[in-house]
């Protein structure tokens, strides 16, 4: 059932035995597709169309099977009782090629994200890379030290070095953000306010005390970092020091983040 929730899809009511939820393949009111806990098996009663794990992901990411099972390093062992989100230490990440984005299940997930291609091929790349002995492939943002952030569906990784990422414009407003796809929903509701500024992705909270060396290059720097702990502590650290800092997370405010505030916007 995990499967269906990565892909924003959450049941309607569920028992021991089954789970049903809004048919991720139209738009209803009524719940028609069920999940067989017990066999974990789908069927779509609007369709009249049912199977496993990989059936939904060929028909959900309009993929071939091959490249399905590309997708999950032919693990077929995934399923709906397993998990698919994984986070991979960075040490066992081999990058070995990037490209534009154009692989359909990439840009179905920056879709499912309301992310416009145009912007997300403006910032990241389609990025191949390698754990153990399986190849994958996902969206990238590259950092200042040439590591990569690595995002799809089914995995949330990176590639060492670990790092901020800093695109630099030579302007005299710095914009930081915590991950990518807070700077792609930034892009997507205020285009202007990311043109006109240098940008800073963190990538991780962790690296605040790392980017205040950079702050005093801005006469204006403006926080979007999230509205949870975290975010509260980073936002009061960063003002507390330095009088050029703008907290301007009211601009979401109720929602914990930038993409959260652009998923219910649209």
């Amino acid at each position: 059932m995990k499967i269906l929730e990565n892909l924003g899809h959450f049941p309607t009511r569920k028992t021991e035995k089954e789970a049903w939820f809004l048919s991720p393949f139209r738009s209803e009111t009524q719940a028609s597709f069920k999940i067989s806990l017990a066999l974990n098996r789908w069927y779509d009663h609007g369709m009249g169309k049912g199977g496993n794990t990989i059936d939904l992901l060929v028909l959900v990411l309009n993929v071939s099977v091959k490249e399905v099972l590309a997708y999950l390093g032919n693990d077929l062992s995934f399923s709906f009782h397993k998990p698919p989100l994984q986070t991979n230490k960075s040490k066992h990440t081999q990058i070995m090629e990037k490209r534009t984005i154009h692989h359909p299940a990439l840009i179905s997930y920056l879709k499912s994200r309301k992310i416009p291609l145009i912007i997300g091929r403006q910032y990241l790349n389609e990025v191949v890379y390698k754990q153990n002995t399986k190849s994958f492939f996902a969206l990238g943002l590259e950092n200042h030290l040439g590591g990569w952030e690595l995002r799809n569906k089914f995995q949330k990784t990176c590639s060492s070095p670990k790092s901020y990422t800093w695109l630099r414009r030579e302007k005299n407003t710095l914009v930081m953000v915590e991950g990518m796809f807070d700077l792609l929903s930034l892009s997507t509701m205020s285009p202007i306010t990311v043109y006109e500024s240098d940008i800073l992705v963190l990538n991780s909270i962790a690296f605040i005390a790392d980017v205040t060396k950079l702050v005093p290059n801005y006469k204006n720097i403006r926080l979007y970092l999230d509205n949870d702990n975290a975010g509260n502590s980073a936002t009061k650290e960063l003002m507390q020091q330095f009088d050029t800092i703008i907290d301007n997370r009211n601009e979401f405010e109720g929602y914990k983040d930038l993409n959260e505030k652009l998923m219910a916007w649209n």
